[in-house]
């Protein structure tokens, strides 16, 4: 009975940690969360730990990791360990991949403000051109 009074009702979890009541039932489809029973009415009922499961979630997610990702953190918290390691070993290859992306967006922004800089509207009688600028390298 203890564990009963400890259960929290869905929209009890919702109102308490902001997310709402269709996302929690698609993260407990992940197996990002799992429900511990339902009510005689059919409500989810949750363990107290979802706030922070939820908070964790969220928090990932700001950061920019997937879903999968965090559900394999999950899952490894789950078997007693802490994800840390796995967590870091993510974060290096997000911040890699932010570094990549960033010098592709140099070399866009380069190549854009060359356009821009020579930007001149030139007449042009054959139809087959939409716009020379961007057509001619």
């Amino acid at each position: 009975m203890l564990a009963q009074a400890e259960a929290k009702q869905i929209g009890v979890v919702a109102k308490d940690s902001g997310v709402p009541i269709k996302t929690i039932r698609y993260y407990e489809e992940l197996g990002l969360l799992k429900s511990s029973g339902r009510t005689e009415g059919g409500f989810r009922l949750f363990n107290s730990d979802v706030l922070e499961r939820l908070h964790f979630i969220k928090r990932a997610q700001s950061l920019g990791l997937s879903l999968s990702e965090i559900k394999e953190f999950l899952n490894v918290h789950d078997e007693g360990e802490l994800p840390c390691e796995h967590i870091k070993t993510k974060l290096e290859d997000k911040v890699q991949a932010i570094d990549e992306q960033i010098q592709q967006l140099l070399i866009l922004r380069q190549e854009l403000s060359g356009l821009l800089s020579g930007w001149e509207i030139k007449p042009d009688d054959s139809h087959s051109t939409i716009c020379p600028i961007i057509e001619h390298e």
